[in-house]
């Protein structure tokens, strides 16, 4: 068996089978290092730089340890990109039999159950739900696998995907009459029987934070666990380890409620009228937490009377649904099944009355028409090796983003991993002839009112000597919606804005366009692969820096000063400096690829800690002259 560097040279298998492979030094370093690691049983984190080539880095030593392996990535794109594109390839050039699976959450999958219920009340529905109904019905007759991306037609923001989706709330599992059937258990099985499974890290985590509640874990167990994108970790962690009530949950229980009622327990007179004032006592919360979108600490909203008084409404009114459906749970599973879900959105909702204890944060979330009570760790490594430790397994940390400079404590402490070897592999791109760092000179304090002016301002000559191609990233959708009221009208270019589309379908107009300029948040910072001539401009407003105010910051801030620990030097800042390696990442991706990165944020060369973000960064010159600026992309254009 030839060895992974082998494998990756010029004269190896994927040479011969991949028209024009490169051929890079850092990515047979990595394979090596990480296929060492699968044979000690040894836990790595390794730090590759963009263009090191880390899926196929990681994919070899996988495939010819001959270990069942889990790989998971940081979205459900990146799952399809490197389950049905890169390990096919890798496969199929290895000559190797190995068995794999695709798992997702139970949410990307038809349930049959659901289907047949939506369409028992398809005259309740608009027209245009009922033909996507009559599709999805003709898709499942043929689909082998469920999955709902391969239905094009229906979009990931389709108010029919909950109404035709399990969740682990309404599922019935073996009692459900297509149990044999199911989509979800089907893919389960396959996983078990396979050798390498991907996943993502939102099933990954869902599965660990069951095991948390006391649900069986849904991923088989594993030799090894290889997590790319590994710098999503830390948040997802808290994401998935926290408590969250939505409105949408008690819409789920209401409508299920109604379904189930229809169905088995028609004579109990009066429960429509229970669940009627049960939504209206919800749409009264809402409007007591007033009509804009904001995050804010639970003690501090809790004091209002209205929010009071609305609250008790909804416990009083949800005690009663409760008692109703106590008394009518044995007639059906369904029954049954609206049952526990009330009596568990009745105990989270204690705890927002009674208030959190020091290990957690409560707070609330307003978004458009619903809400999120949250209740959020505020340190989450113990949970996270208890939950990982049952695994049993070593695991790989992979990401062009884990080190603040050459330091990895931050990515390590906020995962307890103690005792675990870190390696770093710089980019393979040369950045001082591909990339140029442009900060402009007389930026005011972001905190201004004027800034994001300011930030257009400079931001014109740049885009006009780039002749487009660029993406503005923002810290904030204020300064993203700001920006675009000044930005239209002053360039003849394409502009695209977040929220006019899907993220997908934002990127592939841009990419097509000749000339455009998209302007994103925080979803546009990573996961953004746009190579050649498309992009040659990252134009940044402020270094990525979580909001002072955010309730979950604040909490830890205050527990980690009360420690003896800093949050500006200690969290703050190394959560910053990752983000921005992120976002700057955006620019080179290839190795024909140029471009100018933009900080217009003067606190990069104004404060001492502006070094920290500068030495993390790829090595490039700088400059403060928008005639540098000019000159190469004059130079570059012109090649």
């Amino acid at each position: 068996m030839l060895s992974p560097a082998e494998i990756l040279s010029k004269d190896g298998p994927l040479a011969a089978y991949i028209d024009d492979f490169a051929v890079r030094e850092q990515q047979q370093e990595l394979a090596e290092s990480i296929a060492q690691a699968l044979e000690d049983r040894e836990s790595l984190i390794c730090e590759a730089g963009t263009g090191t080539g880390k899926t196929f880095a990681y994919l070899v030593p996988a495939l010819i340890s001959g270990k069942k392996i889990i790989i998971s990535t940081g979205t459900k794109h990146l799952q399809d990109q490197l389950y049905y594109k890169d390990l096919p390839v890798v496969r199929k050039a290895l000559g190797l039999p190995v068995i794999t699976a695709l798992l997702k959450g139970r949410t990307n999958y038809l349930c049959m159950l659901r289907l047949e219920q939506s369409e028992k009340y398809i005259g309740n529905i608009s027209s245009k739900m009922q033909t996507q109904l009559i599709m999805i019905r003709k898709w499942a007759l043929k689909s082998d696998i469920g999955d709902l991306t391969e239905l094009a037609d229906l979009s990931e923001e389709s108010q029919l995907r909950t109404q035709i989706t399990s969740t682990t709330e309404n599922c019935l599992g073996q009692e459900c009459q297509f149990y044999n059937d199911c989509f979800v258990f089907k893919a389960r099985r396959r996983a078990n029987e396979a050798t390498l499974i991907v996943v993502n890290h939102h099933l990954l985590m869902s599965d660990l934070s069951l095991r948390e509640t006391g649900f069986g874990q849904v991923l088989p167990k594993a030799d090894a666990i290889i997590f790319d994108e590994a710098h999503q970790l830390p948040e997802l962690a808290v994401e998935f380890f926290s408590q969250t009530l939505s409105s949408h949950q008690f819409i789920e229980l209401i409508n299920d409620s109604r379904i189930a009622y229809l169905s088995d327990a028609k004579d109990v007179q009066g429960f429509m009228d229970v669940l009627d004032k049960l939504q209206n006592a919800l749409r009264k919360l809402r409007l007591a937490f007033g009509n804009r979108d904001y995050r804010i600490a639970w003690h501090e909203i809790i004091k209002e009377k209205n929010i009071n008084v609305a609250l008790n409404n909804i416990c009083e009114t949800l005690q009663t649904v409760e008692n109703i459906l106590s008394d009518m749970s044995q007639r059906s599973q369904s029954l049954q099944n609206c049952w526990r879900r009330c009596g568990s959105i009745m105990n989270l909702l204690d705890t927002f009355l009674e208030h959190q204890n020091g290990d957690y944060v409560q707070w609330l979330e307003t978004r458009g028409q619903g809400f999120l009570l949250h209740q959020t760790p505020l340190e989450i490594s113990g949970i996270f090796q208890t939950r990982l430790a049952e695994q049993v397994c070593n695991c790989i940390y992979t990401s062009a983003t884990l080190a603040v400079g050459n330091d990895f404590t931050h990515f390590t402490s906020q995962l307890g991993l103690t005792d675990v070897k870190a390696q770093s592999w710089p980019s393979p791109f040369d950045y001082r002839s591909q990339a140029l760092l442009y900060l402009p000179p007389g930026m005011p304090d972001p905190r201004e009112p004027y800034y994001t002016d300011r930030v257009i301002n400079a931001a014109l000559p740049v885009i006009h000597a780039s002749q487009g191609h660029a993406f503005l990233l923002f810290t904030s959708h204020r300064a993203l919606q700001d920006a675009a009221q000044l930005i239209t009208n002053r360039i003849d270019y394409p502009v695209f804005i977040q929220g006019e589309a899907p993220r997908t379908e934002l990127l592939e107009r841009f990419r097509k366009t000749r000339h455009a300029v998209l302007l994103g948040t925080s979803s546009f910072w990573e996961g953004v692969d746009v190579r050649g001539q498309a992009l040659s401009c990252v134009i940044i407003d402020k270094l990525p820096f979580a909001p002072p105010d955010d309730p979950v910051f604040k909490a830890r801030a205050a527990k980690m000063q009360q420690n003896g620990i800093n949050p500006f030097i200690d969290y703050q800042l190394p959560e910053a400096v990752i983000n921005l390696k992120q976002g700057a990442g955006r620019l080179i991706r290839d190795m024909n690829d140029y471009g100018v990165i933009m900080i217009c944020d003067p606190r990069i060369m104004e404060k001492s800690y502006g070094r920290v973000f500068l030495d993390s960064l790829p090595e490039m010159k700088i400059s403060t002259n928008i005639t540098d600026v000019e000159d190469f992309y004059t130079a570059n254009q012109n090649n």
